[in-house]
């Protein structure tokens, strides 16, 4: 039965159906005919077409090379910094942990998207079906809501390491550090579970085009017929919940942080003290920096609104080792004693 009636558009069963302006509402008589027909062209739907960042043959190679080599120098990065975080004792400390952790999340939040995207750019038809569009869906948003959660964890090992130095080792605990690790990935897997199964049951309309170079929930929400008015509450929601609650509690983590440090009488022990939080502060930056551009920015489909998603899923991934490794003088030191010996057993 018909339910409500837009400018353009209807509701029949749950199914947004599109009619000319200034049309007549269809009769009971002729929905059938109209159910019938729309259920035949969203079931159609099984593939979308990512229009990616340029159509222009020429930028789509240059495009090509240049992501290429950036997310070889991710997976370089970030392999290498694990490999030193294990090997070196002298970075077994809940920090490197949590550093280890990161690295593993940028390499999987990378390779969820840049091959795909890689594959597109070399591609003529850019295809991807839609199972399989939901699924990078889901891996994006849960690598991403378990960063945002260990980022805030992260924060709070800066804390408790500048506020009690002496009690660091008793208070960040192996059994705490991994339960807060288990806990990030636990919270931001339920919740992306949660969106997608919600997504998984709506129609899409006869338009493929999504206008971006990877899935994201909130650009695939206008290509559907159905009423989304759940599940665009639903990603608000866990928006607000989980970045915006992570990052409110970062933001406290450095209030208490920057009162601890002023209240140290050195330059030297401040400049010290803060040394050790310029790393993680930078990674903030850069993680949450792109987030908020994504809210301001127009979600037109536009090459500019694409930016801060490009930022976080293939920039931020590989400068986030050389945040660590170039700020760090614990991880640039363990570097050249691995190196070291390494070349000292070639020769």
């Amino acid at each position: 039965m018909l339910t409500s009636r837009a400018e353009e558009s209807y509701y029949l069963l749950d199914l947004k159906i599109l009619l000319p302006q200034n049309s007549v509402l269809p009769t009971e008589n002729s929905e059938r005919t109209l159910l019938y027909m729309a259920m035949k062209n969203y079931s159609a739907i099984s593939e979308f077409i990512l229009l990616g960042l340029s159509i222009d043959p020429n930028i789509q190679a240059i495009l090509f090379v240049l992501f290429f080599l950036i997310y070889l120098f991710t997976l370089m990065g970030n392999f290498l910094m694990l490999l030193v975080i294990r090997a070196d004792s002298h970075l077994h400390m809940p920090m490197y942990f949590f550093l280890r952790q990161l690295s593993f999340l940028d390499l999987c939040h990378s390779s969820v998207t840049v091959p795909k995207m890689l594959e597109n750019l070399l591609s003529e038809s850019k295809t991807i079906f839609v199972e399989s569009c939901l699924a990078q869906a889901f891996f994006v948003f849960a690598t991403g809501g378990t960063e945002a959660c260990l980022l805030a964890v992260m924060a709070y090992d800066r804390y408790v390491a500048i506020s009690s130095p002496l009690l660091y080792g008793q208070v960040m605990s192996n059994q705490l550090c991994v339960g807060m690790v288990w806990g990030s990935w636990g919270l931001a897997f339920v919740d992306a579970l949660i969106n997608i199964l919600l997504a998984v049951n709506l129609d899409y309309c006869e338009d493929q085009t999504l206008p971006h170079f990877s899935c994201e929930l909130s650009s695939l929400f206008p290509l559907s017929c159905s009423d989304t008015s759940t599940n665009f509450t639903l990603l608000l929601c866990s928006s607000v919940l989980h970045f915006f609650g992570t990052f409110v509690m970062i933001v406290f983590s450095y209030v208490r942080i920057v009162s601890t440090i002023l209240s140290i009488s050195s330059t030297s022990g401040r400049s010290k003290a803060f040394s050790t939080c310029s790393s993680h502060l930078t990674t903030v930056i850069l993680f949450y920096g792109s987030g908020f551009l994504s809210y301001l920015l127009p979600t037109s489909g536009s090459r500019l609104a694409m930016m801060p998603s490009l930022q976080y899923s293939v920039v931020t991934p590989m400068l986030n080792p050389l945040v660590y490794s170039l700020q760090n003088k614990e991880v640039k030191a363990a570097m050249g004693r691995m190196f070291r010996k390494y070349f000292h057993s070639l020769m």
